[in-house]
């Protein structure tokens, strides 16, 4: 971004950013402006009131996704028992001496909890492109090895995206791999709210020998922005909550496992 660009300039600039990176902080932008933050907030006033970007607490996110993308903290709550019976379905899939791959996103933090509580486990590598999933693995340590991917940081989801994320995922075969999701339809496949993590989430299907989706009764039937891939990409789907009949049986009709998860 140029510094001292005029305010039509400088709000194209923000919208740029905005989009190409899914969330931009106001002192990011005033420090790339070489603005002040008060500035920054009136441009992303006049870009919100023009219907061209969102603003969030701390920053400004793309339209098309702020009526569909919530912040990593404000998901924490939503379908919470469902999410933590998830994690223990899927935890309960890994065994001593395997390789996982774990998403990002706050099901996969519940993967994450009922990793580290798994006392029996041991010699387990764990691949993450979730800071906040490392984190929460690092209870585990030295019990697990934890390899975080490298990449451009997305502070909505504290997940690291492309570029770098995949390039380091190519270099890789494991196991299982652990694949949160927005939608999953019988039709059109998995997807999700947001490009750049979508990117990132094919890689790591391609990655792995088995690939699982972790996905809450919310979920299911829904479709997003982003393409996933097909249901027959992966393996099984582990859900939990209410999960509508005729989508479950659509889903198992299609070739994939759904695995029910007792909340």
């Amino acid at each position: 971004m140029d510094d001292a660009a005029p305010a039509a300039v400088r709000r194209d600039q923000i919208l740029r950013a905005v989009t190409e990176r899914g969330f931009l902080r106001v002192a990011d932008a005033a420090t790339e402006l070489g603005v002040s933050v008060v500035t920054v907030r009136s441009d992303l006033a006049a870009l919100e009131a023009g219907g061209s970007l969102v603003r969030v607490h701390g920053g400004a996110m793309p339209r098309s996704l702020g009526a569909s993308e919530s912040s990593f903290e404000t998901s924490l709550e939503q379908e919470a028992a469902a999410k933590r019976a998830i994690g223990r379905r899927a935890a309960g899939l890994v065994s001593s001496g395997q390789s996982v791959l774990l998403d990002v996103g706050t099901t996969a933090l519940a993967v994450a909890h009922a990793l580290a509580d798994r006392r029996d486990l041991d010699d387990v590598l764990v691949v993450t492109n979730g800071l906040t999933i490392a984190l929460a693995l690092e209870a585990a340590m030295p019990r697990f090895t934890v390899v975080v991917t490298g990449g451009t940081l997305r502070p909505l989801q504290h997940s690291l995206v492309n570029p770098f994320a995949s390039q380091f995922l190519e270099t890789l075969n494991v196991d299982l791999a652990f694949i949160g999701c927005n939608g999953v339809d019988p039709d059109r496949g998995v997807t999700n709210v947001n490009l750049p993590e979508a990117e990132v989430k094919r890689r790591m299907v391609l990655s792995a020998e088995r690939a699982i989706l972790i996905a809450d009764s919310s979920k299911l039937g829904r479709t997003r922005l982003g393409n996933v891939g097909p249901i027959a990409d992966f393996d099984a789907l582990i859900t939990a909550g209410d999960a509508p009949a005729d989508v479950v049986a659509r889903l198992r009709a299609a070739g994939l496992t759904v695995l029910l998860a007792d909340s």
